[in-house]
This record gives structure tokens, C-alpha cells and sequence, in this order.
């Protein structure tokens, strides 16, 4: 592989991404599709919903410009199946569809990777690895759309874990991983700039299903040449963990609560630190410490001795399972104190 390669593919995907979110903020704006304050979000105003767009247009560009031809039945079927997510997230985000038309959309999306040879290897037999693919696929692009409740979160968030996905594909010189990490990253840090707080625009459904599909297929894609599967299951866990701690917790919360788990509200991690008094700021830097951390876990899982490995790796898991705990403490204690 090119060790320059995904250079220029996180140059592309981050400047058009910047370019292109004034333009799709205009748009949002003129035909109407907009965020609505509601329970789910903590904006008090009315915001264009289409940077989404910017997303997938910066993201795919990257990669059709840039891309090695080897891969090209794995990248048509990773940048299509993003497209009808994008188009399903945009008649989402202006219609409101419903969750049953998104989980549905969702798995053609994942069958699509199944056919094109992208699917978890975990047990070498398609009746377990198909049906784990298509719950890791969809899990994950709804745990990044539960994200995408605070300026900056799901597309800071997307950028780090992606971040840390190139540094590991360029480790094991995985060129397709590299390629898509390092799209996906330039794509959510040029949107970021509008989308941080003060956030001038939202991805919406749009951006936030693009995001998590192409996460989840960065996940599948990682191989390691001399780490034992034993260890390395662990690795997209990590990096992707705030992601699947968040949507872990929430669905939890809900069912412990007598609620339905996709109904929205202002349980997740992010509304919870804030019930504590801290800004919107305080909590981003908190929850991007700590995807950085498990993060860095993740990276180390992949490149220290295999013992040293599953031992950082089952530190990093017993923490955030600690971490959970004290989540719904802090449920308890700052948001359910007033609850009869």
C-alpha cells in the first residue's frame, strides 16, 4: 500500500466537506428541512438538518478520486448502501418516517455488504457470522443517530474513531480500511467546523446513518496479521466504544424503565453529565477524552504482545462496565430526583 495514500483522501473528503456545508445549510433552509426542539434534542431554535449531504458527497468523492481499483466491489457496495441510507435519513429528516422504516432500510443496507463479501468472520459459518453482521451494522448506525443529540458530538466523535481506525489500517497496511477511515474522518471534521458548539447546522438522520454504516463497516474490515482472533475482537470494540456504551445505556435505561427502547429522550450519556450542571462544552471535552482513551486502547490491544493485549483489553471493557454504573447512578441522583 501507499503509505501517502490516505493523505490525500482525508485532504479531499475534510475540504469538501467544509465547502460544501454552507451550501446545504442554504438548501435545508429553503425547502424547510429543519430540527424541531423536542424532548430528544437540547436546541431551543430551529436548525437546517441537511449537512448530511456535505457528508456523504465529501466522503464519496474521496474515495472515487483517490481509491485503488482492487477494492472496487467492496467500495461500490460500501458507497451505495451509504447512499440509500442518506436518501432514506433525508426523507427521514423531512417526513418523519419512523424507526420501522429506518431499521428496515438498514438491513437491505447490511444484506448489501453481505453480498459484496463484507460481513463479520467471527465463527467461518454464514448462519451465525450473516445474522451478527447485519445486528452489528444496524446497532451501530442507530447507536451514531442516538449520538447525534448535542452540537459536535456524533461527528467528533465519528472523526476520533475514525482517527483511529486509519492509524491502525496504516499499521497492518489495510488499504481499503485506510481508505474508508481516512474519507470518513476528513468528511465528519469538515462538517464539524459548522457543527460544533454554537452549532450553525445539523447532519439529521442524513449524515448520522452515513457515519454509523461506514463505522460499522471499518469494524468489520480490520485484520491482523499476527494478533489471535482471542484478542483482536476486542479492538473495534474499543475504538467504537462510545458509540456502543451510549446506545447500550439508553436502551437499558429504557427497558428498566418500563419504556420502549427506541422512544427518544433525555437519558443519554451526554444528558446525563449535563444534568450535573456541566455546559455543553464541558460534557463534549468529556465524552472526546474519553473516545480518545478507549481509543488508545483500542491501538495498543492491536500492537502489544497477545497477553498484554487481552489484559488491557478486559481492563478496558471492566471500566466501562463501571462506568455504566455510575451512569445510572447519575440517572438516579440528578434526573429521576424530582420523579414520584
Amino acid at each position: 500500500m501507499d503509505t501517502m495514500l490516505f493523505l490525500p483522501i482525508l485532504v479531499v473528503g475534510f475540504a469538501t466537506s467544509l465547502g460544501l456545508t454552507p451550501l446545504t445549510r442554504a438548501i435545508a433552509l429553503r425547502f424547510g428541512v429543519v430540527a424541531i426542539p423536542s424532548q430528544r434534542n437540547i436546541h431551543t431554535d430551529h436548525k437546517p438538518l441537511m449537512g448530511g449531504l456535505a457528508i456523504y458527497v465529501a466522503f464519496a468523492l474521496a474515495l472515487l478520486l483517490f481509491s485503488p481499483p482492487q477494492h472496487i466491489v467492496e467500495f461500490a457496495a460500501i458507497l451505495s448502501g451509504s447512499a440509500f441510507l442518506a436518501l432514506v435519513g433525508l426523507a427521514d429528516d423531512r417526513y418523519n418516517l419512523g424507526i420501522n422504516v429506518r431499521l428496515i432500510a438498514q438491513t437491505v443496507a447490511s444484506v448489501g455488504l453481505i453480498v459484496a463479501d463484507i460481513h463479520i468472520q467471527l465463527f467461518n459459518t454464514p448462519l451465525i457470522d450473516y445474522p451478527l453482521t447485519i445486528l452489528w451494522v444496524v446497532g451501530l448506525t442507530n447507536a451514531i443517530n442516538f449520538l447525534d443529540n448535542m452540537d459536535g458530538l456524533a461527528a467528533g466523535l465519528t472523526a476520533i474513531a475514525s482517527g483511529f481506525f486509519t492509524l491502525i489500517a496504516f499499521n497492518e497496511n489495510l488499504t481499503l480500511v485506510s481508505c474508508l477511515a481516512a474519507a470518513l474522518m476528513g468528511s465528519a471534521v469538515g462538517f464539524l467546523i459548522y457543527n460544533f458548539n454554537p452549532a450553525s447546522t445539523f447532519m439529521g438522520d442524513m449524515g448520522a446513518l452515513v457515519l454509523g454504516f461506514v463505522l460499522a463497516v471499518l469494524g468489520i474490515k480490520l485484520e491482523f496479521g499476527t494478533q489471535p482472533l482471542g484478542v483482536t475482537w476486542m479492538v473495534p470494540l474499543l475504538v467504537l466504544g462510545m458509540p456502543i456504551f451510549d446506545i447500550s445505556l439508553v436502551v437499558v435505561t429504557r427497558i428498566l424503565e418500563g419504556r420502549p427502547p427506541m422512544e427518544g429522550g433525555k437519558d443519554h450519556t451526554s444528558h446525563r453529565l449535563m444534568s450535573m450542571g456541566l455546559s455543553q462544552r464541558k460534557t463534549i471535552f468529556i465524552l472526546y477524552s474519553a473516545c480518545l482513551f478507549f481509543g488508545t486502547l483500542g491501538f495498543l490491544v492491536s500492537i502489544e504482545p497477545p497477553d498484554h493485549a487481552l489484559l488491557l483489553g478486559i481492563a478496558g471493557l471492566v471500566l466501562m462496565g463501571i462506568l455504566f454504573a455510575l451512569m445510572m447512578a447519575i440517572r438516579r441522583k440528578y434526573q429521576l430526583k424530582d420523579v414520584k
